[in-house]
């Protein structure tokens, strides 16, 4: 328990250290495990886990900006190993980022049952940026009457694209009782080198991104769970919190069928809230969830942010025991 503490301490005083553009983020942060620790990956109960998200937002104000996400990571001992990729798209220029990343991880148990376990994660990523200028409209398009898209924009830029390697790391620490009273608290950073991200000749560097995240989980009676959790990330200028929790409903839990519902309410800063809900069915989880706007662009929102969707599916390899058959001789 101190350590988890501890760890939330480090990560708070790095997050203070500024570090200028923003990557993607989710409302549904729980369930998108790699993109918010490398040490995540292979931590789970199975051989393969295959995680996708998608989200949709600002549809009301400007073009929709629209992010995919889909990972698979697995186990093997200590070991873990995972791969991320995510699309992102943004306003009127189609500005694209693609990425993808290997994510590997080392579990070290600090107790001999494993109710202590510290795991350390390192990330690499490459990035592609892309932006469509034709789609963009400038002063020079103006005819003196209404913009003339056809006319020439006479602007000299440089390129459209831009691409370049990225690192990461963080480190995670679950203290578990149970599978229902548990708290895992971790610690990330990434963009390390702050690669150059400009499409000019001046330098635009990449800022790091620092997360820092505590998770619990604790039974209230055989049917429900409180699930709070926080998380604070920090790039550059930009800051962001969200606090808040689910409960989870368990519908069935025995050795053959497990069934179980959340229904959740998150803040985000002076941002937005959102609702979340969710439900597990057997090896599979699927959750959504809608940002609701109450920051300086309500006018233009009227209250409507975005809306997310996150799936999960777990793979057990069954592995039946080898059974020896002793042959007897004869005589008896």
């Amino acid at each position: 328990m101190k350590l988890n503490i501890y760890f939330l301490f480090l990560g708070f005083i790095g997050l203070c250290k500024l570090s200028l553009s923003q990557d993607i983020h989710w409302s549904q942060f729980n369930d998108n495990q790699l993109f918010q620790n490398p040490a995540h990956a292979g931590n789970f109960n199975g051989d393969y886990r295959f995680i996708s998200n998608y989200r949709n937002q600002w549809k009301s104000v400007t073009v929709p900006f629209s992010t995919f996400s889909a990972s698979i990571d697995m186990r093997k001992k200590n070991l873990g190993i995972g791969v991320l990729f995510f699309h992102d798209q943004a306003g009127d220029g189609k500005f694209k980022t693609i990425e993808a990343q290997v994510n590997l991880s080392y579990q070290l148990n600090l107790v001999k049952d494993s109710s202590h376990v510290l795991r350390f994660g390192l990330n690499g990523g490459l990035n592609h940026r892309q932006l469509n200028w034709d789609k963009l409209y400038f002063d020079n398009q103006f005819n003196g009457y209404v913009f003339d898209p056809t006319l020439p924009t006479n602007e000299n830029y440089q390129a459209d694209s831009k691409s370049n390697l990225s690192i990461g790391m963080g480190v995670m620490h679950e203290w578990k009782k149970t599978n229902r009273f548990k708290i895992t608290s971790g610690i990330g950073a990434y963009n390390l080198n702050q690669p150059n991200q400009g499409f000019y000749t001046s330098i635009v560097k990449r800022d790091i991104r620092f997360t820092s995240f505590v998770k619990g989980t604790f039974q209230l009676n055989p049917k429900w769970d409180v699930v709070p959790s926080i998380q604070y990330s920090q790039q550059g200028i930009y800051r962001e919190l969200i606090v808040g929790s689910s409960l989870k409903y368990y519908l069935l839990d025995t050795p053959k069928k497990y069934q179980a519902l959340y229904i959740g309410g998150w803040n985000r800063g002076v941002d937005a809230s959102f609702l979340s809900l969710g439900m597990d069915y057997n090896d599979l989880f699927v959750g959504i969830s809608y940002d609701i706007n109450y920051s300086k662009l309500v006018p233009a929102s009227r209250l409507r942010g975005g809306f997310e969707l996150a799936a999960r599916y777990i793979i057990r390899t069954f592995k039946p025991k080898k059974i020896l058959h002793r042959v007897c001789p004869d005589f008896i």
